[in-house]
């Protein structure tokens, strides 16, 4: 099989953080739109859909679950199930107000404190569907290596198959490529003032979705929301 699966956060369709990041990113993965992105002084539209080419293909989100093919044995109907199982037995919460922050050399919109619920959860799904996780194929082995990994991340890769896993795990919703120090000082002004209103109230976190790349290049889009507490209906 060729598909790939990831099991994300992706805040509620019709909620203000979903519309901009639809638009900034200028692809909605779960619709197909590509909403007007914000303009921004300084930077043409050229150049800020190339600033978010990289995460335009994965759809807004914040990973939980990196994507991965589904084992042998395993079918995505066996992961659909387990995925709505796995929701109807969680509770909402609320975690952190979200901050714009530098992660590395990218922009992204991470909590503003720490969150043992956030924690749990990504916790939660890394240890419950593992299982589903078939083995990287060596050119996927060859790409999570590349870069610097701590020898606890190393560890991680070797174990779970991606390195930022459980007290690796960084909540962060990815806004752009890598850039230089002062193309990413000038752009966090204007990203600034454009997602103040973003992190004014805690996050809330209602469920999880499953996303889904056909094949490899092609972007991902959202193929199902799970809502926690929920009986979801096959």
């Amino acid at each position: 099989m060729t598909a790939r699966y990831a099991i994300y956060f992706a805040p509620p369709a019709d909620s203000a953080l979903a519309r901009f990041g639809a638009a900034w990113l200028g692809r909605d993965a779960e619709t197909g739109a590509r909403p007007a992105r914000p303009a921004v002084e300084g930077f043409s539209d050229e150049r800020l859909a190339c600033i978010t080419e990289t995460p335009r293909g994965y759809g807004f989100h914040a990973t939980l679950a990196p994507p991965f093919r589904v084992a042998e044995g395993c079918t995505r109907g066996m992961l659909d199930e387990a995925l709505a199982d796995f929701a109807r037995d969680r509770q909402p919460f609320r975690a952190p107000p979200l901050r714009l922050a530098t992660l590395d050399d990218f922009l992204a919109l991470m909590l503003s404190s720490e969150s043992e619920a956030m924690q749990a959860l990504e916790d939660d799904i890394i240890h419950a569907f593992h299982r589903f996780r078939a083995p990287p194929t060596p050119a996927e082995h060859i790409r999570r290596q590349a870069g610097t990994h701590t020898p606890r991340q190393e560890e991680l890769l070797r174990q779970w198959g991606y390195p930022f896993v459980l007290d690796e795990f960084r909540f962060h919703m990815t806004l752009t490529c890598e850039l230089d120090a002062p193309e990413r000082r000038s752009l966090r002004e204007a990203l600034e003032r454009l997602t103040a209103p973003l992190c004014d109230e805690p996050l809330a976190v209602d469920g999880i979705a499953l996303f889904e790349q056909e094949a490899r290049g092609a972007p991902l889009r959202l193929a199902r929301r799970y809502l926690f507490g929920t009986l979801v209906e096959s």
